[in-house]
């Protein structure tokens, strides 16, 4: 892992730079990508709002079996589970209060709409391809921290209180932490 923008950080990870930031047609192979490390989880940035106009970004999320995420809800982004691989758990409440969770495996995919209260749990060590609204891909970086390493095999990051909120708020999301699902496991 490289940390030399730790000392330097406007040097930014190896990664910086990599998606061209406009509306132009490039290719990753694949590993390539922006990474950022939250918790446990590694995310990868693979098309961010900045080459949609804002229409959308794509992300991968590789997680080791895991607590639940906390519930949460975005006011303007639309999220998206695809799981690749493992299990995952998304708990969502409806508009009229009805909570339901599904169970994700491979090949299976999940939509929640903006506004709708959600949470997850990986069950099973996952991979997962996530599309959500163009910019919110960002905010796993804001939240965690970027890393040039490419698997699971890494310190975990926990950020403080004040990042997390800050990231919550440039993101127009809440955290709902009253919010309980029946058959959420611990």
């Amino acid at each position: 892992m490289s940390f030399e923008y730790l000392a330097d950080p406007e040097s930014g990870p190896r990664w910086k730079g990599i998606l061209p930031g406009a509306p132009e047609a490039f290719f990753l192979r694949r590993g390539e990508g922006e990474r950022a490390l939250l918790f446990t989880d590694l995310f990868t940035v693979l098309l961010s709002g900045d080459e949609t106009e804002g229409q959308f970004g794509i992300f991968t999320m590789d997680a080791p079996k895991g607590r639940l995420i906390p519930a949460h809800t975005h006011h303007d982004t639309h999220e998206t589970f695809y799981v690749v691989e493992g299990k995952v758990r998304v708990h969502v409440q409806d508009r009229d209060g009805t909570k339901t969770s599904r169970l994700l495996t491979p090949g299976d995919f999940g939509f929640v709409p903006a506004g709708l209260a959600h949470a997850y749990q990986v069950e099973e060590r996952a991979r997962v391809l996530g599309v959500a609204t163009g910019g919110f891909e960002r905010f796993f970086q804001q939240m965690g921290t970027p890393t040039d390493h490419a698997t699971l095999d890494q310190p975990p990051f926990v950020p403080d209180f004040p990042r997390m909120q800050a990231a919550a708020r440039a993101h127009t999301m809440d955290f709902l932490p009253d919010l309980a699902w029946p058959e959420a496991g611990e």
